[in-house]
């Protein structure tokens, strides 16, 4: 990396002792470190006014990290965003992709290979967990479906987890597949079913899942 500029990183996380040992890392492996930020205000702030190659970027955030990648991406085209994560889940992965992120690290990551993987995104690697690589291409290669509308009446009565559940058992998961899926018990699982099937006034799944498809 020597024969390379330095990275010019910006650490955003809420832990103070997260953020403090990210940037630690980064400076030991070369990188610059422009600043750091615990709030999605924050971050935007200092993104915005310094512009820098990559933005480390906690998926819970106080702010929503989702929505912080989103405007990093609408406002620093330019900026690589790489999402942070305490747990491999697929849809704070997918939901990052969606918003411009480049990237998703665990904090478990290797600090020693922090840099190198931020590096790494800037010159076109994937920077994802080995197993969520494995269902982001299970996610392209399946049959296409209809898929929920959010924005329906009948969805905008759900919470975002019942929405997860039932959008989940539209593509055909059985319940213990839904549970591993959003790490959750199969009890959940069928506790936010039966809210969902209330909410949208129905007696079974299959009726619930055409109403949320519009059908």
């Amino acid at each position: 990396m020597s024969d390379q500029p330095p990275v010019r990183v910006v650490v955003a996380d809420g832990d103070a002792a997260v953020r403090a040992s990210a940037v630690e890392a980064l400076a030991a492996s070369g990188c610059e470190i422009i600043g750091s930020a615990g709030t999605a205000d924050e971050t935007i702030a200092l993104a915005t006014e310094h512009r820098p190659d990559v933005v480390l970027l906690d998926v819970d955030l106080p702010g929503n990290g989702i929505t912080t990648a989103r405007e990093l991406a609408r406002r620093l085209p330019s900026t690589a965003i790489v999402m942070f994560a305490q747990a491999a889940a697929e849809d704070d992965l997918f939901d990052s992709l969606r918003a411009g992120a480049a990237g998703y690290l665990l904090k478990e990551t290797d600090p020693s290979r922090l840099g190198f993987a931020l590096r790494g995104v800037l010159d076109g690697e994937a920077a994802i967990p080995r197993h969520l690589v494995r269902r982001l291409a299970e996610e392209f290669r399946s049959p296409a479906l209809p898929r929920f509308e959010k924005t329906s009446p009948a969805a905008s009565k759900l919470t975002a987890r019942e929405w997860q559940v039932m959008e989940l058992l539209g593509e055909g998961l059985s319940t213990d597949q839904v549970a591993r899926r959003l790490y959750l018990s199969r009890s959940t699982v069928r506790v936010h079913v039966s809210a969902a099937l209330k909410k949208l006034r129905v007696t079974d799944r299959e009726s619930a899942i055409a109403l949320l498809r519009g059908e």
